[in-house]
């Protein structure tokens, strides 16, 4: 019988490699893997649907639910992770010096759905008393004029947001101090070429304030997960459970990597150490993926989006995955 032929456009990640290159293989699937920039794949298939399956940012893919005709179907898969408290930049003249002292700020976001900035308003809020309401929002390209939103949306009218004016980029006007801070997922250009010195980190020791995060709330993050195309799955809804098996596979092929002392999968001199302390603190499956392992991150997320003025109401973490893969055969 032939398989069934899908394109996925996902990162080529550590965890996601064994499908990149033929080790794991999918039942029934013939998967054609276009290894693209994330920011390409997620407005290409947001905006045009140009992929079966794709890699996609968890706050893009739950607005897109509340579309009128929701056009994907997510897995409980989640390809990328990420502690955010190390990417909240700072103007040096700006008098933030703790994060109390962002309220009332001049504060940039690449876009205001993004996932990190979901993560980091939801932190802020819970974790030091910075209102999302206390904060004027920039949006616009970090790097690159005229970056629009993928998602339109619809602000509660207390959420002050404004686009940064034309030609302009959020990581120049960081340098410049026309923004007091910037809420990103990637490090500004003016913070890596430290040109002037006066780009730096809030927290500058985040690693241990990201840990003691950890110890305290047992959440990791979640800031991708994988899509499906609604008219790929429901005439064919196996596709859900072959995906989330294969790349649970892969990732398990990752995991044993990451702890061989044949050979360094990465070139961290002490990656063996930092394997063990990262199981120390988080167990040994210290990336899970399913809803199980992961329901109280998800729910969390969905409480921001929701208190951000993102979702229209406040979703279940099961709302957002195939109901195939939230449960699994006995033997």
């Amino acid at each position: 019988m032939a398989k069934r032929r899908l394109t996925l456009a996902c990162s080529n990640y550590d965890r996601t490699r064994a499908l990149f290159d033929g080790r794991v293989l999918i039942d029934g699937i013939d998967l054609n893997c276009l290894a693209l920039p994330i920011e390409e794949i997620f407005f290409r298939m947001l905006r045009h649907h140009e992929f079966d399956v794709a890699e996609m940012s968890l706050s893009s893919y739950v607005v897109s639910l509340f579309t009128e005709n929701p056009r994907f179907i997510a897995i409980p898969v989640f390809p990328s992770r990420f502690f955010r408290h190390s990417c909240i930049f700072i103007h040096r003249d700006s008098g933030i010096r703790e994060p109390k002292d962002l309220i009332g700020k001049r504060v940039g976001v690449p876009e205001y759905q993004m996932t990190a900035g979901v993560w980091i308003r939801g932190v802020l809020s819970d974790e030091y008393g910075v209102p999302v309401s206390g904060i004027t929002y920039f949006q616009g390209g970090e790097e690159e004029p005229g970056r629009p939103e993928k998602i339109r949306l619809s602000l509660p009218s207390g959420i002050r947001l404004e686009s940064i004016p034309e030609g302009k980029t959020l990581s120049a006007m960081l340098a410049a101090g026309e923004i007091d801070a910037l809420y990103t997922a990637r490090m500004p250009s003016s913070f890596v070429r430290n040109d002037s010195g006066k780009v730096r980190r809030l927290f500058t020791d985040y690693a241990k304030v990201e840990r003691a995060y950890y110890a305290k709330t047992s959440i990791f993050p979640i800031m991708h997960t994988i899509v499906i195309r609604r008219d790929i799955y429901e005439p064919s809804r196996w596709v859900a459970q072959s995906l989330s098996k294969a790349f649970k596979q892969a990732q398990e092929v990752a995991y044993r990597g990451l702890y061989d002392s044949g050979a360094l999968s990465t070139m961290l001199p002490w990656l063996t150490q930092h394997v063990e302390e990262t199981r120390a603190l988080m167990g040994s499956d210290f990336w899970p993926y399913g809803l199980e392992k992961n329901e109280q991150t998800l729910e969390t997320f969905l409480r921001y989006s929701f208190e951000q003025g993102l979702s229209k109401r406040l979703l279940r973490a099961e709302d957002l995955f195939a109901p195939e893969t939230l449960e699994s055969f006995k033997v």
